[in-house]
């Protein structure tokens, strides 16, 4: 038994989910998101919100089975809360700004990195050494976070880079002379 799956999913005032056959799609204020489920795994709406059964016993049914849960109740809080990362730069010239729709950064190559900004995410500069990422998708802000720190990840010796900002970088010690 998956102790993620069996638990329904709890649906806040002000979202509508719909079902169709397979088609998850969950409408908040902030937007709306869509999932088509695994064959394995099906969906029904009940009184106490929305709850995902395996239709049979075999191993990938159950292991889709705490998955689709997941990604329906990620789907719920990003269309009521939504999602953000915030990523810390660190190093001497290194600093990240908005140019229009694009962020740019300047992280000690020769030249500026232009990272463009894909639809339904919105980044935010609040100073020239923090970036906020925030979205309805879980996902997608994961993976710009990820694509925006993969630039110039945090070096061990000095801490230069760009990192989440509760990531902890452990640090070595440089060479003995």
């Amino acid at each position: 038994m998956s102790r993620i799956g069996k638990q329904p999913i709890a649906i806040a005032s002000g979202v509508t989910v719909t079902l169709d056959g397979q088609t998850v799609t969950t409408k908040g204020p902030k937007g709306t998101l869509e999932l088509t489920l695994v064959p394995e795994v099906t969906a029904s709406q009940g009184d106490d919100g929305l709850t995902i059964t395996p239709t049979d016993d075999s191993q990938r049914a159950r292991a889709m089975w705490g998955l689709s849960r997941s990604l329906v109740a990620n789907m719920v809080h990003g269309v009521t809360e939504g999602y953000s990362k915030a990523l810390e730069i660190n190093g001497v010239g290194y600093r990240a700004q908005m140019q229009g729709k694009d962020l740019q950064l300047a992280l000690g190559f020769s030249h500026d990195v232009v990272y463009k900004v894909p639809e339904g995410i919105e980044i935010k500069t609040p100073n020239p050494t923090e970036v906020v990422i925030s979205g309805i998708d879980k996902q997608k802000v994961g993976q710009v976070a990820a694509e925006i720190r993969g630039y110039r990840p945090p070096e061990p010796y000095k801490g230069k880079g760009v990192k989440y900002v509760d990531e902890y970088i452990f640090r070595k010690e440089g060479k003995k002379k």
